[in-house]
């Protein structure tokens, strides 16, 4: 008798998260130099993290033989100060990606059903098939969410609903208007779960917080790994009512966020400065990477996140020659787009070497 044989089933039948490949990984399978690979694979902040994070982070790291705050005081005393809502009303993570697992702890069992875009982040329907429930996949228009037809795939069985903008990874964003009658029109047994991962890199996000206030089941998410550059020491939160806030506690484990992580992501939360100019650069990249690709003829989506989905006709290709060359992006074929490359917003250096790279390959299979 083997462990197959006793392990849950829904386990041998479960997806298996596919990340962007670690530089290391490139370079020892290709025997290139690890200081010459760029990757532009994973929507990382290519200019680092926030100064004032790894000032905070080493110090924090002088005192790591004590275990972490468990309940996040401090940073979710900050948040509350940003956003003008109660402490209470925040449960922090393990990165974003954790309160989605919460999230389907605490509202998902067999039966249930769950209306997401497709493609979308995989990891809402990775939640829900790892909790029993059914996802039910509504395609997009446009590269956005539909979101009168994920209205009309609400049913009776429905308990939650995901909404990503921008999305992932197609980079669209929602109107805001359609946005919020969308959530407010969701019947009382669906819970909206509202993915802002990218919001910060859009000039006027979408606000719900009325929508909580008024007592409406949201729970939005944010992360410190994209614009504050701090993926790697996984630190991400949501916000709802006190109510819905408490239950995802009640399901997370003790000491769930590091204290490295909650030091950094407490002191980037005030680096305004540095926000800012990552928003303005990563404005100027995603318009460096449309210019090159209408130079090249490549048909592309214009993007309000930090990366951009461009068609290359056969993206598992692309994605050999350029990592080949030193870069690392992300083909899609996983999510139903295999003529697609999701390519990282880079720094200017960065966008013009994969610019060249692409072009060298475009010329390549075009003869």
């Amino acid at each position: 008798m083997d462990f197959s044989s006793l392990v849950n089933p829904t386990v041998l039948t479960q997806p298996v998260y596919e990340p962007g490949k670690p530089i290391e990984d490139v370079a020892r399978e290709l025997g290139l130099d690890p200081q010459t690979i760029i990757k532009l694979a994973s929507n990382e902040n290519p200019f680092g993290p926030s100064p004032k994070a790894v000032a905070a982070a080493r110090q924090a790291l002088e005192h790591g033989q004590l275990y972490p705050d468990g309940g996040c005081y401090a940073l979710r005393q900050s948040l509350a100060r940003k956003w003008g809502l109660g402490a209470d009303q925040f449960i922090v993570g393990n990165g974003s990606n954790e309160i989605l697992e919460l999230i389907g702890h605490a509202f998902l069992r067999g039966g249930d059903e769950v209306v997401m875009g497709a493609p979308a982040f995989v990891v809402y329907k990775l939640v829900t098939l790892l909790f029993g429930a059914k996802a039910v996949e509504v395609p997009l228009r446009r590269h956005g969410h539909d979101l009168p037809a994920m209205a009309a795939a609400i049913t009776p069985r429905t308990k939650l609903v995901f909404v990503a903008s921008p999305n992932n990874p197609t980079g669209v964003s929602n109107a805001t208007a359609e946005l919020l009658a969308f959530a407010e029109a969701l019947p009382e047994h669906v819970v909206l779960v509202y993915d802002e991962a990218y919001a910060e890199y859009l000039d006027s996000p979408p606000d719900v917080r009325p929508l909580i206030k008024a007592g409406r089941k949201v729970i939005a998410l944010r992360t410190f790994s994209k614009i504050y550059g701090l993926a790697s020491l996984r630190v991400g939160y949501g916000y709802a009512s006190a109510e819905a806030a408490r239950l995802l506690g009640r399901v997370r484990q003790p000491f769930n966020v590091n204290a490295i992580g909650q030091a950094a992501a407490l002191a980037a939360l005030d680096d305004e400065a540095f926000a800012t100019r990552c928003r303005n650069e990563n404005r100027a990249g995603l318009a460096q990477l449309e210019a090159g690709c209408r130079a090249l003829g490549l048909e592309f989506v214009p993007s309000d996140a930090n990366f951009m989905l461009i068609s290359v006709g056969d993206g598992a290709a692309a994605f050999d020659a350029l990592q080949r060359k030193g870069v690392i992006v992300r083909p899609v074929g996983s999510y139903g787009l295999p003529t697609w490359l999701r390519v990282t917003v880079g720094t200017h250096a960065q966008n013009e070497r994969l610019l060249h790279e692409l072009g060298q390959w475009c010329r390549r299979v075009r003869t």
